[in-house]
């Protein structure tokens, strides 16, 4: 008896003094423990998706993988085979498994060290969000205690759920959304058994079990997840059978990120960045609208590369990428790793040549054969800067351009049928019949936007953005010639000039009295035409009557409408400005010219309409704000000319369209840019070309010739969305038959006039000298003298 009362005595003592050592443990444990409460404010980086108009996904922008779903997202199947992976009792336990403790101790005791957890899923989220990774007894102890507190904080599916969305689940994929796209290209609520237990088996080593570089270890740890499924009474044996049987076809969901529109995505994650910052943008999870479509970006691109290819070729070969002796040959055809199935028409390939002839040359790419016949070649002359590109003689010869050994671009003509490629009881390869191609150097941009709202509806800056990111429709500014002309006109109609004033196209010299030097401009074409309308001097492009009207206007008038119309660059205080002598980006001439297309008002081009967080909650909306430049009248007035010049000037080209449409042409000296803006009511597209480090581009290579056939074929694509539309009259304005020599009002049946279009009041009131029904009447009056004509001009 005295020796139980003194073992009752010691058992007391040692509850006491290990209830004594646990509550010191726990207060020494729980002194600076992080707050648990910060989980119920779950904001995890996800990615930040960018759409189009349409709904589809133009691109992403993340650091962490990871898309946020709630757990009725996700497919039930999938939530069971991670509890019965991770924690089968996480419904029952209050945030620590004593089972899991007490088995993983044992493991643990037997190794000698810490290799097992025996975390729970609330130990997990703890460890994730508010602890480190370190494996250690204190962190163990910290871990527990904070486990217990968050169960009493947040319900069971709220932890569920949070753990579910921040897994690591390896390939960069955070949660089971993200993992499920990776893996399988589905979403997370798609996933079947075999699928979700595939996903289940990687938390416990995510990169070690990644199913794409280890699929044997991925599948022995699904197989352990199925059967624990099974054990659990979860699934029954058909479904474990049916899982195990099932192959598994893995597959990443494609991300369009800069691929289609790259120029585009990458000028919104700037504008982005400016206005969030980056941590926002790529661990923000926000959702950004945009107004384009992928058709519209699409055909923008390709209709770019397609102008910079002819450009490159107008201006002939510049020789094989290289030239490669016999003995490395074998080598670069087996660097090249071509499925059949994928060639596709147009498409291109380097390619070996292996032998020559007059008629065309024998090329090998991988393992095929192609042969590119020389009428594919006539383009490939050595260049006659004096001639135009058609007056130049055509290749003929094969010989004269290709050599064996050489390395070229060649792009595939045709596509043979798929049982013809499959066909293994063929005795002669298949020869694809092939064109060769050339790379330009040349570079160039297309921007277009819809005027009535400033929607930016495609932007592509560049030939290659993988080559290039330097966008040349937001970064570059570039000279741009008589584009910069409508400018120049639209302030001479506020200042006494009307579309029927005369002004004298003559030499004209300017002498700058503090470099001591003289300024002798010419047109183009170098002809001088006289007493011009101002009507024919924007039409047909007239650099010197364009000067002469600048120099009346004055030079603060041209800066103050080129500011009104948005454009804030520096101006040099010359005249050289009116022919379009300062550097622009053709986003901002865009911009100047929706004033026309639209009141008279401009609007500052939008490519993010709306920017939602994670939630769905609005923090950003641009809504189109016009500002005030020209009046209606005014900017009526120059769409009409523009109009004209498509009709009778340099942009003829884009009467391809059939619809309304007015544009303007631009080339600076010696070619070195060439510009094309042309509209309608609907659309706004500019189009830039040329070199980035400025040099020219050949005698030719004009507005009308190097930009405005990508215009045109930017344009066809996508002009069916629209109906026909015409520019609206304001009633302020009215339309007089003009005599095309004399400005003065002209009868019905008289030859050589234009309908123009006046300001009332302003419109001419005397009739022209070459009237036949005045000189019938032997009247003598109202015609224009030479005394009135060079009132006019000057």
């Amino acid at each position: 008896m005295k020796y139980l009362k003194i073992f009752s005595v010691l058992l007391l003592v040692l509850i006491l003094a290990a209830t004594a050592v646990g509550i010191g443990l726990y207060k020494w444990a729980a002194q600076d423990l992080p707050d648990y409460r910060t989980i119920s404010d779950y904001d995890p980086p996800l990615v930040t998706k960018v759409f189009t108009r349409d709904g589809d996904v133009l691109g992403q922008f993340y650091r962490e993988k990871r898309y946020l779903v709630s757990l009725d997202e996700i497919a039930p199947v999938a939530v069971k085979a991670f509890l019965a992976s991770e924690d089968a009792r996480f419904y029952e336990h209050e945030g620590v498994s004593m089972l899991g403790v007490a088995r993983a101790a044992i493991q643990n005791f037997k190794a000698g060290e810490i290799v097992q957890g025996g975390s729970t899923i609330t130990q997990q989220v703890i460890k994730s969000l508010l602890l480190t990774p370190e494996r250690s007894y204190t962190r163990k102890l910290k871990e527990a205690i904070l486990a217990y507190r968050l169960e009493n904080h947040l319900t069971k599916d709220e932890i569920l759920t949070i753990y579910m969305n921040q897994i690591f689940l390896g390939s960069r994929a955070y949660g089971i959304e993200a993992a499920s796209r990776e893996y399988f290209g589905k979403h997370a609520g798609e996933l079947n058994l075999a699928e979700a237990s595939l996903l289940a088996a990687l938390p416990k080593a995510p990169s070690r079990l990644n199913p794409y570089r280890n699929p044997e270890g991925a599948r022995h740890r699904q197989m352990y997840v199925l059967s624990r499924m099974l054990n659990l009474g979860w699934i029954d044996e058909q479904e474990y059978q049916e899982a195990v049987s099932q192959p598994l076809e893995l597959k990443r969901m494609p991300d369009p990120s800069w691929q289609k529109g790259p120029y585009y995505l990458e000028e919104v994650r700037r504008r982005l960045i400016h206005m969030f910052g980056e941590e926002k943008v790529y661990e923000g999870g926000l959702v950004v609208q945009t107004p384009t479509s992928l058709k519209h970006l699409d055909a923008a691109q390709k209709s770019l590369r397609q102008g910079l290819e002819d450009s490159t070729k107008r201006r002939g070969w510049r020789g094989p990428l290289d030239n490669i002796e016999p003995e490395m040959q074998q080598g670069f055809l087996m660097q090249q790793v071509l499925d059949p199935e994928e060639l596709e028409k147009g498409q291109w390939t380097q390619v070996l040549v292996t032998d020559v002839e007059a008629s065309g040359a024998d090329v090998r790419f991988g393992d095929f054969h192609g042969r590119i016949d020389v009428s594919t070649m006539e383009w490939g002359r050595t260049p006659d800067p004096s001639r135009a590109p058609e007056e130049v003689r055509a290749i003929r010869d094969a010989t004269r351009i290709l050599e064996p050994g050489d390395i070229v671009w060649a792009s595939l003509q045709h596509k043979p049928e798929p049982d013809e490629l499959m066909d293994e009881s063929r005795m002669e390869p298949i020869v694809f019949e092939m064109a060769l191609e050339q790379e330009p150097e040349v570079q160039g941009a297309i921007y277009s936007l819809d005027p009535r709202t400033g929607d930016v509806m495609a932007l592509a800056g560049g030939y290659d953005f993988h080559q290039s990111h330097f966008n040349r429709a937001t970064q570059a500014r570039r000279q741009t010639g008589s584009a910069f002309k409508p400018i120049v006109y639209s302030a001479a109609l506020d200042n006494g000039y009307t579309p029927a004033s005369i002004v004298l196209d003559a030499p004209f010299v300017y002498d700058d009295h503090e470099t001591l030097t003289s300024w002798r401009p010419r047109n183009f074409e170098g002809v001088f035409h006289g007493p011009t309308l101002i009507r024919d001097a924007l039409v047909k492009s007239r650099n010197l009557v364009t000067i002469r009207v600048a120099q009346n206007l004055g030079i603060d008038e041209l800066i103050h409408r080129a500011r009104s119309l948005g454009i804030q660059e520096e101006f040099p205080r010359d005249l050289s400005i009116s022919l379009g002598s300062v550097p622009v980006t053709l986003e901002d001439m865009c911009q100047a010219f929706s004033a026309f297309a639209r009141d008279g008002s401009y609007v500052v081009p939008r490519l993010i309409t709306s920017v939602s967080d994670s939630w769905g909650q609005l923090i950003y909306e641009n809504d189109t704000e016009p500002v005030e430049a020209i009046s209606h009248e005014n900017s009526y007035i120059i769409t009409s000319l523009l109009q004209e010049v498509v009709a009778d000037g340099t942009g003829w080209r884009a009467r391809a369209l059939g619809r309304p449409v007015a544009g303007k042409t631009g080339t600076t000296n010696q070619q070195k840019d060439a510009w094309y803006l042309g509209y309608s009511p609907y659309l706004l597209t500019g189009v830039y070309v040329g070199f980035d480090q400025p040099r020219p581009m050949g005698r030719f290579e004009t507005g009308a010739r190097a930009a405005s056939p990508i215009w045109v074929d930017y344009r066809k694509e996508v002009e069916e969305e629209y109906p026909v539309q015409d520019f609206q009259r304001p009633p302020g304005i009215v339309t007089a038959r003009i005599d095309a020599e004399s400005g003065l009002l002209a009868p019905s049946g008289m030859d050589n006039t234009y309908f123009l279009p006046f300001k009332a009041g302003t419109e001419p009131t005397r009739k022209s000298a070459r009237a036949e029904s005045d000189r019938e009447e032997g009247s003598g009056s109202s015609g224009a003298t030479e005394e009135d004509l060079l009132k006019q001009m000057y």
